[in-house]
C-alpha cells in the first residue's frame, strides 16, 4: 500500500527510515508495483531516464476546470511496457503548494487500486508495521517556490499497461490584481496523445486573460488555441509528435511552466455572491476606493550573515520601495545587527527630500555583527507608539511594521517564544506586522507566528537573482490599504457554518473570500452587509441576490464539476482552521484540529492531518511514505542525513522513467550530484543511497530546487584583447573601397577583430546598407525612441567606458506594461506585479495587445499586430552587452522621436565623397551626421554574428 503524509504546520518529522529493502519479482504476465509519493522540501537528484522503446507514455492529459476561482485538476497518464522484461515506470506531477490532493488511483491489468484518505495516526500505524519488518523506505523529492512534487513508481510487466490518475483542488488567490493557475509540463519523452484543457467559468465576467509558457516555440504556438466569451474561456494545448520534437533530435522540447492569469469584472459594490447546490461564496474586492495613508517602519537585518548579495539586493529593493511611497505616507528605517539603530528620531513624511535622504542612508547600510531581533522590533513599536501619543499619526491612517531578517536571534533576547510575547504585548493589536524570512537559515515558524499574532503574514524570500524583486512584490501587496476592520454580516435565518467573516485589512489588488451553507428553509432573497473603515469615515456595502437566479448560473456550463462550491467551502474552512492552530493555545488547538480533520476526511483532502493509503497488487508487501512539505521546515537546520536522496533501480540492466510533471534536475545535467551511470545492484532489488553518500555539508548552502538553480552552460566567444586605454576595438573598412589605402598590418600585430555595434537600424524604403549607431557621448538615461501613436517608449543607460547598455527599458501604454532588460535578466512589470526571466530560457507569453517570446539564443521579441516589433538581446560575442533591434519599422508614425527614433523621420543621404566613396553625409531633421561604411558584426540573428557592411554614425 501507499501512504501520503502531510505534517502539522509546526512539526518536523525526523524518524523516516533510510534503508533499502528487497522487492519481490512480479509474477509473469501481470504487473505488480510499489508506489511512492513525494511531497517534500528536501532536494533529490533524478538518477534514471526513459529508455526508448521501453516504457512508452502513449497518452498524457491534463484537464483543469476553474469554476468561480476554484480549480479542479485531473492528470491522467497511460503507459505501456514495450520491453520484454519488467520495467519500472514513474508517474510524477508537480502541483501547487496551496492545493489539496483529493484522489489518486492506478489501473493495472484492468484492476483499479484507489487511494483512501485516513487519519494520519491510523495510516502511520500501518506504515510503522511495515517499517518494523524492514520493508519500507522514505523517499524525498524537491519542491520549488510554489510547487510540491507527487511521485508514484510501479513495476510494469512486458506488454502490460498502467493508467495513473491524480486529482487535486485549490482556490485561486487574487494577488496584485490577477488569479494564477500554474501547471507543469515535462513528459521527458514524445507522447502520441498529449493534451491540456483549461476551462474557466466566471459569472462576474472575465476582464483579462493571458497565457505564459517557458517551453513554447513558434512551432508549438500553433498547437495552442484560446477561445473566450464574456464569462467563459477555454485554453487548449494539443501538440503533435512533430511539434514536440527538439530541432534535429528525437527528444521532447516540453519542459517547463504553463501559466494562465486572469481577472474578473468588478464594481464599487458589496462584491459578488454566488450560489451552487446549497452553498454560497462571497467575493469582495471593490473597485474605485481611495487608498488609506500609511505609517510604515522598515526593520532591516544587517547582521554578518547578510553580507554579500543579500544585503546588496536588500538595498536595491528598499531604494525602489522608497520611491513607491505616497506623499501622504510617513516612514522610518531601523537597521539592526547586535544593536538596533533608527534612521530618524521620528517618522518623517515621504517627501521627495526625505525619500532622497533615506535612499542615501540605505545605500550605506553594511552587513556585520549578530542578530538582535527583539530590540529592533521593540524600537519599531516604540516609534509608532510615541507618534501615536503625540498625535503625529494622521487620523484614519494604517500603521505597518515590515521586518526582514535572514537568521535566528543571536544577541539580546534569543528565546523565540519570549520575543513573540514581547512583540505581541508591545503592539497590543494597534499595528500590523509583516515578516520576511530571507533564505533558509531563519526559523520560518518563528516569523509566521509572530506575524499572525499581530494581524499580518509571513513570506519567505528565496535566495536568487530576483530576490530584490520578491521584496518589491511583497511590498506592493501591502502598499495600498483600502479598508480596515472589514466584517461580513448575513441574516441568521439564512446561512450557517460561515467561514471567517472579519478581517483586519483589505489591500488593493487582493480579495476577501467568505463561504458558507444556506439553511434548508432560507429566504428566497439573500442579503449581505460588508462594513469597513475608509480613511476618514465608515462605509457599508449592501448586496441582495435572488437565490434561484444565482443557482441557475452554474447549471448550464457542461464542464462545471458537481458540488464544487461545497468543496470550495470545505477547502477554505480547512485552510483557515490550520492557520488558527498556529496561534491557538493547547486547549483550543485540539478542537480546531478535530474539526479540520473531520472535514479533511469527509471531503477526501490530503492535508497536514490526513494521509492517503493506496492498496497495491497482491503479493506486494512494501509501503513507502512522504510528507506534505510545509513552509515552516528549515532546509538547512533540519537536514536529516538519514534520509535517502537518490534511488537506483535495475531490472535486466535496463532502467525506465516516466514523468508527467517536471522532474527536478535533468539526468546527465552537469549540475547533478552523485553517480552518472547506472548502479549495478542485484536484479529485482531496490537500492537507496543516503545523503551522506552524495552531499558534502557546503553543498547544502545553495538552493537546489528546480526553480532556484540555473544549470545552463553559457557558451561564450573567447575574449578579444582590446586597446587598454580606450577599451575599444579598431574597425576595418570593407575591402574594395577606394579609400582602402591604409598600410599593411605588421606581421606581429594581427588586425583587430570586427565588433558588433551598439545599435543596428534598418531604415525602411532605403536601398543603402543598414545604419550602425555608435554612441560616444552619454550622460544618464537616454530616450532612445518614443512614438505616442504606437504607444511605446524605449529608454536606456549607455556606459561609454564599457561601450554597452547597462539596461534598456520598453514601456507600452496599451497594455500598460514595462519590460526592463539588464545583463542579468529581464523583468516584466504589469499592475505593480514583477516577473523575472533569465536570458536564454524560452518564453512565450500571449497578453491582449502584446506577445512576448524569447528563444534559447536569448532573443526577446515584443510584438503586436500593426505595431513595431522591438527586440532585446544579451549579445555575448565581441563587443558584448545588451543589444536593441527593431523590425516592422515601416509601422512607426510620423511622430516618432528620440535618439534612435529620429532616423525614422525621413533621412536624406548626400552623395559619396568625391575622394572616398566610403563616406557620406546624412541629414536628419536639419542636422547633418557623417557616416562611414565599415565592416561590423550583425548581432540580430544571435551569436557568433555575421559580417555586414553598414554606414557607421557616431552620436
Amino acid at each position: 500500500m501507499l501512504l501520503i503524509h502531510s505534517p502539522l504546520p509546526l512539526e518536523f518529522r525526523s524518524n523516516l527510515p533510510g534503508t533499502g529493502a528487497k522487492m519481490k519479482t512480479s509474477a509473469p504476465g501481470r504487473a505488480c508495483g510499489i508506489a511512492t509519493v513525494l511531497l517534500s522540501l528536501l532536494a533529490v537528484l533524478h538518477t534514471s531516464t526513459p529508455q526508448k522503446n521501453d516504457i512508452d507514455i502513449y497518452s498524457l492529459t491534463v484537464d483543469s476546470r476553474v469554476s468561480s476561482r476554484f480549480a479542479h485538476t485531473v492528470v491522467t497518464s497511460r503507459v505501456v511496457n514495450k520491453a520484454n522484461v519488467v520495467q519500472e515506470a514513474t508517474f510524477q506531477v508537480e502541483l501547487p503548494k496551496r492545493a489539496f490532493i483529493t484522489n489518486f488511483s492506478m489501473i493495472i491489468d484492468g484492476v483499479t487500486y484507489p487511494g483512501n484518505i485516513k487519519e494520519k495516526a491510523a495510516a502511520q500505524e500501518q506504515y510503522s508495521t511495515a517499517v518494523a519488518r524492514g520493508e519500507s523506505a522514505g523517499l524525498i523529492k524537491a519542491t520549488g517556490r510554489k510547487m510540491e512534487q507527487f511521485q508514484v513508481s510501479v513495476n510494469v510487466a512486458p506488454s502490460a499497461k498502467v493508467t495513473f490518475v491524480l486529482v487535486y483542488e485549490e482556490l485561486l488567490k487574487r494577488r496584485l490584481e490577477v488569479y494564477e493557475l500554474l501547471l507543469k509540463v515535462q513528459p521527458q519523452q514524445l507522447v502520441k496523445h498529449l493534451q491540456m484543457d483549461i476551462h474557466i467559468f466566471e459569472p462576474q465576467g472575465i476582464s483579462f486573460l493571458e497565457t505564459e509558457s517557458t517551453f513554447m516555440t513558434n512551432e508549438l504556438a500553433d498547437a495552442l488555441t484560446i477561445s473566450r466569451n464574456k464569462t467563459k474561456a477555454h485554453i487548449r494545448f494539443k501538440p503533435t509528435l512533430s511539434q514536440q520534437k527538439s530541432p534535429g533530435q528525437e527528444d521532447t522540447v516540453l519542459n517547463g511552466n504553463f501559466i494562465i492569469r486572469y481577472d474578473v469584472n468588478r464594481t464599487l459594490s458589496g462584491g459578488s455572491i454566488q450560489i451552487e447546490n446549497g452553498y454560497f461564496v462571497h467575493y469582495f474586492a471593490p473597485e474605485g476606493l481611495p487608498t488609506i495613508p500609511k505609517n510604515v517602519i522598515f526593520v532591516i537585518d544587517k547582521s554578518g550573515s547578510m553580507l554579500g548579495r543579500k544585503i546588496q539586493q536588500t538595498r536595491e529593493a528598499l531604494i525602489k520601495i522608497l520611491d513607491d511611497l505616497s506623499p501622504r505616507d510617513q516612514f522610518n528605517l531601523i537597521s539592526f545587527s547586535g544593536d538596533a539603530t533608527q534612521w530618524k528620531p521620528l517618522l518623517v513624511p515621504a517627501s521627495a527630500e526625505d525619500v532622497n535622504q533615506a535612499r542615501r542612508y540605505v545605500a550605506g547600510i553594511q552587513a556585520q555583527g549578530g542578530t538582535n531581533i527583539n530590540d529592533a522590533m521593540l524600537m519599531a513599536v516604540q516609534l509608532l507608539s510615541n507618534a501615536n501619543r503625540q498625535e503625529l499619526l494622521p487620523a484614519g491612517s494604517v500603521s505597518l511594521i515590515i521586518l526582514l531578517t535572514d537568521g535566528d536571534p543571536t544577541v539580546g533576547e534569543t528565546n523565540p517564544a519570549r520575543i513573540q510575547k514581547n512583540v505581541q504585548e508591545a503592539i497590543a493589536g494597534q499595528y500590523s506586522l509583516f515578516c520576511l524570512g530571507f533564505g533558509f537559515d531563519v526559523s520560518y515558524a518563528f516569523l509566521e507566528k509572530m506575524a499572525l499574532d499581530n494581524g499580518g503574514l509571513a513570506r519567505r524570500i528565496y535566495e536568487d537573482s530576483d530576490s530584490a524583486l520578491q521584496l518589491q512584490d511583497f511590498y506592493q501587496e501591502v502598499a495600498n490599504p483600502l479598508l480596515t476592520a472589514v466584517t461580513f454580516e448575513y441574516p441568521s435565518n439564512a446561512v450557517e457554518e460561515v467561514s471567517q467573516d472579519n478581517f483586519r485589512l483589505l489591500f488593493k489588488g487582493s480579495e476577501i473570500v467568505v463561504a458558507g451553507k444556506l439553511q434548508d428553509q432560507s429566504p428566497d432573497v439573500l442579503s449581505a452587509k460588508v462594513r469597513g473603515h475608509l480613511h476618514m469615515q465608515n462605509i457599508t456595502f449592501q448586496t441582495e441576490i435572488r437565490v434561484a437566479e444565482k443557482e441557475e448560473e452554474f447549471q448550464s456550463p457542461k464542464y462545471i464539476f458537481h458540488s464544487f462550491m461545497e468543496r470550495l467551502w470545505a477547502y477554505l474552512t480547512i485552510q483557515q482552521l490550520l492557520e488558527k492552530m498556529i496561534l491557538a493555545s493547547d486547549a483550543e488547538k485540539q478542537a480546531l484540529e478535530t474539526r479540520a480533520l473531520n472535514l479533511s476526511l469527509q471531503y477526501s483532502f490530503v492535508t497536514p492531518l490526513t494521509s492517503m493509503v493506496v492498496t497495491k497488487p497482491e503479493g506486494e508487501e512494501r509501503s513507502e511514505v512522504a510528507e506534505k512539505p510545509v513552509e515552516t521546515e528549515n532546509k538547512r537546520k533540519h537536514f536529516h542525513l538519514g534520509l535517502p536522496l537518490s534511488r537506483f533501480h535495475t531490472m535486466g540492466d535496463r532502467r525506465s522513467r516516466l514523468t508527467a510533471g517536471p522532474s527536478g534536475k535533468v539526468p546527465g545535467n552537469p549540475g547533478r550530484i552523485g553517480p552518472q551511470g547506472p548502479v549495478h545492484s542485484p536484479s529485482h532489488h531496490l537500492t537507496y543511497h543516503g545523503v551522506r553518500d552524495l552531499l558534502l555539508p557546503d553543498m547544502l548552502l545553495a538552493p537546489s530546487t528546480p526553480d532556484e538553480v540555473d544549470l545552463r552552460i553559457k557558451a561564450r566567444v573567447p575574449a578579444i584583447p582590446s586597446d587598454t586605454m580606450t577599451h575599444r576595438h579598431q574597425e576595418r573598412k570593407p575591402s574594395g573601397s577606394s579609400a582602402d589605402t591604409s598600410q599593411p598590418a605588421k606581421t606581429d600585430s594581427p588586425p583587430a577583430p570586427i565588433q558588433a555595434p551598439p545599435v543596428i537600424l534598418t531604415l525602411p524604403g532605403q536601398s543603402v546598407n543598414p545604419l550602425c549607431v555608435d554612441i560616444k557621448h552619454s550622460q544618464g538615461p537616454m530616450n532612445l525612441l518614443s512614438d505616442p501613436d504606437q504607444g511605446v517608449e524605449v529608454t536606456g543607460q549607455y556606459e561609454t567606458e564599457k561601450a554597452q547598455f547597462s539596461w534598456i527599458e520598453v514601456t507600452f501604454k496599451n497594455p500598460q506594461l514595462q519590460v526592463r532588460a539588464s545583463p542579468e535578466h529581464v523583468v516584466v512589470t504589469r499592475n505593480r506585479r514583477n516577473s523575472a526571466y533569465k536570458w536564454k530560457e524560452t518564453l512565450f507569453s500571449v497578453t491582449p495587445g502584446l506577445n512576448m517570446t524569447m528563444d534559447k539564443a536569448g532573443l526577446l521579441l515584443l510584438s503586436s499586430p500593426d505595431k513595431v516589433t522591438i527586440g532585446l538581446l544579451p549579445w555575448d560575442g565581441p563587443g558584448e552587452g545588451l543589444r536593441l533591434l527593431l523590425r516592422d519599422t515601416d509601422r512607426f508614425s510620423s511622430h516618432v522621436g528620440g535618439t534612435l527614433g529620429q532616423f525614422y523621420q525621413g533621412v536624406l543621404w548626400g552623395p559619396p565623397a568625391a575622394a572616398d566613396d566610403s563616406r557620406r553625409t546624412l541629414s536628419v531633421q536639419g542636422r547633418d551626421y557623417s557616416a562611414t561604411r565599415l565592416l561590423k558584426l550583425d548581432y540580430q540573428e544571435g551569436s557568433p554574428g555575421t559580417e555586414i557592411s553598414c554606414w557607421s554614425v557616431e552620436l
